[in-house]
């Protein structure tokens, strides 16, 4: 991977938005981002908080508008590869930003647990995370001709991208099923869930996004996309581990041999 592009303000941001990720990991092993669930509630998360649905939508929204913006001032937006990536991006975000949080179903009187410190946080990811992919796939990258599609490196990481999109959404879709479509107020807010990656993690749902931009990072193969799969890893493996002992400490019955995010090793 080509660490300077060259471009002075491009490689000087992306310098600081690695040291930003170092910054992300380590608060994230003192505490984890206050929206929704079990991160949400609590004396300790104070502030100005917005429905689930709401908050989780503005918040990802910065990630199906920067990237095309600054795609298309791209000099290569027109090529097959580079709308190829476009393509992805526009399917993972609207997925992200519209699709799970519209199917969500929430309990009443538990709505109101987004933060909006945490919204404003997502805002400044999400934009780095549009402006470093973009702009690099539609300008600075060199090797996206067509001959990339043929490329091991490009077949290897949609097929990781694939498999960790999939198991995403069938562990959102196993995860939104344990709740009624209308929730009654005494209806356990909690439950156990089994099936699909459930069978060996806690959280297949963060295992599924991690291996997403793992892949993306792989078929792209660009720091851009490496910057948002560290970004991912720090923010969402803290956030499985701290899941993963809540299970244990709230249900006996909890199987002892699921791991947190990493089947058979974390």
């Amino acid at each position: 991977m080509q660490w300077y592009t060259g471009n002075t303000f491009y490689d000087s941001l992306l310098i600081a938005g690695f040291a930003y990720v170092v910054l992300i990991f380590v608060g994230s092993l003192f505490g984890t981002a206050a929206y929704g669930g079990r991160f949400g509630q609590g004396k300790r998360n104070k502030g100005i908080k917005l429905h689930a649905k709401t908050g989780w939508i503005i918040m990802e929204l910065p990630g199906i508008i920067v990237f095309p913006v600054v795609f298309f001032m791209g000099s290569n937006a027109d090529q097959a590869v580079p709308l190829f990536f476009l393509a992805i991006w526009m399917m993972h975000y609207t997925n992200r930003a519209l699709i799970t949080p519209l199917l969500m179903r929430v309990q009443p009187g538990t709505s109101s647990s987004f933060a909006l410190n945490v919204v404003i946080a997502g805002w400044i990811t999400l934009f780095l995370h549009g402006y470093f992919n973009a702009a690099y796939i539609s300008e600075l990258g060199s090797q996206y001709t067509i001959e990339w599609f043929s490329d091991p490196r490009f077949q290897i990481g949609l097929a990781i991208y694939a498999f960790g999109f999939i198991l995403n959404i069938h562990s959102d879709y196993i995860l939104r099923n344990l709740r009624s479509k209308n929730p009654s107020p005494d209806e356990p807010r909690y439950k156990i869930p089994f099936g699909g990656g459930f069978r060996f993690v806690t959280c297949p749902q963060y295992l599924g996004e991690i291996l997403s931009f793992i892949g993306f990072a792989v078929m792209t193969w660009n720091l851009g996309a490496v910057f948002v799969m560290a970004m991912t890893i720090g923010n969402l493996v803290p956030r499985a581990i701290y899941t993963h002992r809540w299970f244990h400490k709230n249900f006996d019955n909890y199987p002892k041999e699921r791991k947190a995010v990493i089947p058979f090793v974390l």
